[in-house]
C-alpha cells in the first residue's frame, strides 16, 4: 500500500532530523508571509540575513513598511536575490493589507481554506506556495507548500508523479498523509533535500530512506 510505504518515510525522517527552531517560533501570519515573499528564488541562509536586515531597520508590520521608503527596504534586502522587485512587492502587498484588511491577515485565514487560499493569491507576490506556507504555518490550514526541494524528493521518492506539476504534487502528498502530518512532511522533505536528495550528487549511499528510494543511486 502507497500509503503504508509512506508512512514509513515519514517515521523514518522524524527519526533522523529534528525541525529547526523556526517552525515552532513565531507564526505571525504577516511575518511569514514576508520572509517567504523574501526566500523566493533565494538560498536559505540569504533569505535569514535580509529578514534579519529588515527586521532591524522596521517593524515588521504592515503599516511600517507601507509607508518605508522603497529604497531603505532595497538596501535590506540586498543579500536576497531580486531584492529591487521584491521590494517593491513587500511596500505593494503591505499597503493593500493596510487597505483592504485593516492591517491584518487574520480575518483571510479564518476563511475556509480554498477560500483563504484565493484571496491570499491576489495579493503582489502570493503565489501557491507562499498562500500554502502562510496558510500551514500561520493558520494550521490543511495544505502542504511545494518549493523545490519537496518537489524535488517527493518525485524521486515516488510520492508525487514524475511529471507532475505544483499542485499535482501538492495533492499526491495530501492525499498520501493524514491533515495533522502535513507541517511534518512539508518540512522533512525539505530537510532530506538540504542534507542527502541533494539536485546534483544526492548522498544515496548515506540517506536514511534509501531502502524505500525507487530513484537511489548505489
Amino acid at each position: 500500500m502507497a500509503e503504508n510505504r509512506a508512512e514509513k518515510i515519514l517515521q523514518t525522517l522524524r527519526k533522523n532530523f529534528t525541525p529547526p527552531s523556526w517552525v515552532t517560533s513565531d507564526r505571525d501570519p504577516f511575518k511569514t508571509l514576508i520572509i517567504t515573499i523574501i526566500s523566493q528564488n533565494t538560498a536559505d541562509r540569504n533569505t535569514e540575513r535580509a529578514f534579519e536586515n529588515l527586521s532591524k531597520n522596521f517593524p515588521i508590520t504592515p503599516e511600517a513598511l507601507a509607508n518605508a521608503e522603497k529604497t531603505e527596504i532595497e538596501e535590506c534586502l540586498k543579500t536576497a536575490g531580486l531584492y529591487k522587485n521584491k521590494a517593491k512587492v513587500i511596500k505593494e502587498v503591505s499597503r493593500m493589507i493596510l487597505e483592504k484588511f485593516g492591517g491584518s491577515l487574520k480575518p483571510i485565514l479564518t476563511m475556509p481554506f480554498e477560500e483563504a487560499r484565493k484571496v491570499l493569491m491576489q495579493l503582489p507576490g502570493v503565489g501557491p506556495k507562499t498562500a500554502d506556507v502562510v496558510l500551514l504555518f500561520s493558520a494550521n490550514q490543511p495544505t502542504i507548500p511545494v518549493d523545490t526541494h519537496v518537489k524535488r524528493v517527493s518525485k524521486r521518492l515516488a510520492l508525487a508523479p514524475v511529471n507532475g506539476d505544483y499542485e499535482d504534487i501538492r495533492k499526491a502528498l495530501q492525499s498520501l498523509y493524514n491533515p495533522e502530518d502535513y507541517l511534518d512532511v512539508h518540512i522533512m522533505l525539505i530537510l532530506l533535500g538540504r542534507k542527502y536528495c541533494r539536485a546534483r550528487k544526492p548522498l544515496c549511499q548515506t540517506c536514511p530512506v534509501n531502502t524505500f528510494c525507487p530513484a537511489r543511486k548505489n
